[in-house]
């Protein structure tokens, strides 16, 4: 029987996780404040500026589908120790290597972030099984946490010294995560529950019409997130005349109220078959959100509000929609890896077809409105995906797993 000290001394290393995923966003949320001034001293257009803003998204899914072999070769602690000084390498490097530097730094932190949105919710799974859905919402408010203060705290550095620094300094973040994380990979690590003969899927994940359900409303809720990091302070500025100091803060306005949407949003998702309320809650805040852009640009900090609420709870149903649907450990695994690689590919879209859009228009306009049809779909989605209708003899009992958006 273990004593106090050494039960203590336990929990706090298991909680190292949420510690990591302060790391998974800052590097991502910093760009979009300081984008116009990248644009501007590297002589970018909209629609480079949007490519960068999705190249991370890109590495995510080619990265994603791979993370699995590092897991098997050096653990999974170990993998995630090692990409922490991955990340914090390339955040350090990229703004001061050029502009070839910027865009192979920025792939580079994207595949880095990968390794973390694959494994830490594995982690957090394994170290918190009897608490599973309580957990994610606690991983979801520390990857909140981190995107909001990199948002708001972008200009403020960039102001104080130029945008590289704004851009480089959550690389010593990564660092100080990496610190806390080396006693995880000195340890010996845990071994999994063994995989019995019930967890394989009857079908594979990539041939059930619920899985690709699931992977639509994971890519979809992650496209319309991406495309407010990235531009939201450039809409604010073309369409209603926001100051670029604002900006920042109704980026962190928009990430605060996604950490309470997180939070708050777990309530609706229990049952284990019918989800439809809860990713109808989460998904519906983000369409007004986005028509009232369109309709009334100066009440941006409103939309910012109802937005964040609405992105932060897209983000807990996504990754608890994941965790209900798969049938088994390895089936989970399958879904979440699937989820993660097209779902991904979908969002590395966004930014970059809304810097095309707005640079063949000349505005604004035109972008809201294909976005806010595909948050319409992301509504329909919710509510087709939100009820599984799957026979019970092949529904098995959920096994909650999870990936980052």
């Amino acid at each position: 029987m273990t004593d106090p000290m050494t039960r203590e001394r336990s929990a706090l290393i298991t909680a190292t996780a949420f510690v990591v995923a302060l790391s998974l966003r800052p590097a991502l949320t910093a760009v979009g404040p300081v984008l116009p001034r990248i644009g501007q001293d590297l002589q970018l257009g909209e629609a480079a500026q949007g490519l960068l803003g999705t190249l991370p998204l890109l590495a995510f899914a080619v990265a994603s589908p791979l993370v699995h072999l590092a897991s098997r070769r050096f653990g999974m602690e170990r993998a995630v120790f090692v990409s922490l000084l991955v990340l914090a390498a390339s955040s350090a490097l990229r703004p001061y290597t050029g502009q070839a530097g910027l865009w192979i730094g920025t792939a580079v932190v994207g595949a880095a972030i990968a390794v973390g949105n694959v494994l830490v919710p594995v982690i957090i799974k394994r170290d918190y099984s009897a608490h599973v859905s309580r957990a994610t919402g606690v991983y979801t408010a520390f990857i909140t946490g981190g995107a909001a203060v990199a948002s708001i705290l972008a200009v403020p550095i960039a102001d104080a010294v130029d945008w590289r620094l704004s851009l480089a300094v959550w690389g010593g973040l990564a660092v100080l995560v990496a610190i806390v994380w080396l006693p995880r990979t000195l340890a010996p690590e845990p071994m999994p529950a063994p995989r019995t003969e019930d967890e394989t899927p009857p079908v594979s994940v990539w041939r059930q019409p619920m899985a690709w359900l699931v992977t639509g409303f994971m890519g979809l809720q992650s496209t319309s997130f991406y495309l407010v990091v990235n531009w939201l302070p450039t809409i604010e500025i073309t369409t209603g005349g926001v100051s670029e100091r604002s900006t920042g803060v109704h980026l962190f306005v928009f990430q605060v109220f996604g950490l309470i949407g997180g939070l708050s949003i777990p309530f609706l998702l229990k049952h284990p078959t019918n989800q439809r309320a809860g990713l109808m809650t989460a998904s519906t805040p983000i369409l007004i959100a986005l028509l009232g852009l369109l309709l009334a640009p100066h009440l941006a900090i409103v939309w910012a509000v109802i937005g964040g609420l609405g992105q932060g709870a897209g983000l807990v149903a996504a990754l608890s929609l994941i965790s209900i649907r798969g049938r088994g450990h390895h089936e989970t695994t399958q879904l979440s890896g699937m989820a993660q690689a097209v779902g991904y590919a979908l969002a590395a879209s966004g930014p970059v077809l809304a810097g095309y859009l707005t640079q063949a228009t000349g505005g604004w306009t035109v972008t809201l409105i294909v976005f806010a049809t595909l948050a319409a779909l992301q509504v329909t989605v919710g509510f087709v995906g939100g009820v599984d209708r799957r026979t019970p003899s092949t529904h098995q009992k959920p096994a909650p797993s999870g990936a980052a958006a």
